[in-house]
């Protein structure tokens, strides 16, 4: 019988060269939109701001720079850092000068609720694709995973990036050759988990609430700790809670952004 756990993250030349280049916008200085606080139609936005939006799953996180943009009116809008199509949560968009600062938003570290279902792999390490193999698990405990999380994934460790990925190898995205069915070699690389917790465990499920640096790809975090348990992982759920002081409870959803702009685009 499984358990059921709940647990509750004088200048010289080259200071002369960096004082002429262009200033980003300091991330405090920037007016923040969300939940509690939108622009009026029309604003001028161009001076640089924050929208945090909570994207739903389905979409890709440039359909909702295309949905703002078309309601605010400012091409120069961008996300600062990608959440896949399935996830939910958490999505900075930053308009006019405040793209100059999308490289900062993108350096903090990230807060996600993972949903991570035992016994079969993807080719996606996610709920994108159809289970490409099973293996029992029985086996896992609670206790056991939470060995294997402190032992083998907190801190800094070591990635393979997934092959369904937007990476770049040898001039082509890894998910082009993903999706001809195609594995290329890929470099391991450094990240780090500042914190992971096991929130809940029952049968061959257990969410995760999990910290972590840039660069972390929370499926690839999942289908490796499937191996480390001795059997097979993917990711089945993905919500971005927060980035750095940020959080998705401060966030606006896509409905309240339609409504109060009305307008279909």
């Amino acid at each position: 019988m499984k358990e059921k756990v709940k647990d509750r993250p004088g200048k010289n030349p080259a200071e002369n060269q960096a004082a002429d280049m262009p200033s980003q916008p300091s991330l405090t200085s920037l007016p923040v939109y969300g939940r509690n606080r939108l622009p009026e139609p029309g604003s001028d936005l161009t001076g640089g701001a924050l929208f945090l939006v909570d994207k739903p799953s389905g979409w890709s996180s440039f359909d909702v720079v295309k949905f703002l943009r078309a309601r605010i009116g400012i091409r120069k809008t961008g996300h600062a850092g990608t959440l896949d199509p399935l996830a939910t949560g958490l999505l900075i968009l930053c308009t006019g000068k405040a793209t100059k600062s999308i490289s900062l938003i993108q350096d903090l570290p990230k807060r996600y609720l993972a949903q991570v279902r035992l016994g079969a792999s993807t080719p996606s390490q996610d709920a994108a694709t159809p289970p490409d193999a099973h293996a029992p698990f029985s086996h896992v405990t609670a206790d056991q995973v939470r060995t294997v999380i402190r032992e083998q994934f907190s801190g800094k460790i070591r990635q393979v990036p997934p092959m369904y990925s937007a990476l770049w190898k040898d001039g082509r995205r890894l998910y082009s050759y993903a999706r001809k069915g195609q594995v290329v070699e890929r470099d391991s690389r450094e990240i780090e988990i500042h914190d992971i917790r096991l929130l809940s465990f029952h049968e061959d499920r257990m969410e995760l609430d999990v910290l972590c640096s840039k660069g972390t790809y929370v499926r690839t975090l999942a289908h490796d700790m499937g191996m480390a348990l001795g059997t097979l992982a993917h990711l089945d759920g993905l919500r971005r809670s927060a980035i750095g002081p940020y959080h998705a409870d401060e966030a606006a959803r896509i409905e309240q952004i339609r409504s109060f702009y009305s307008t279909e685009a």
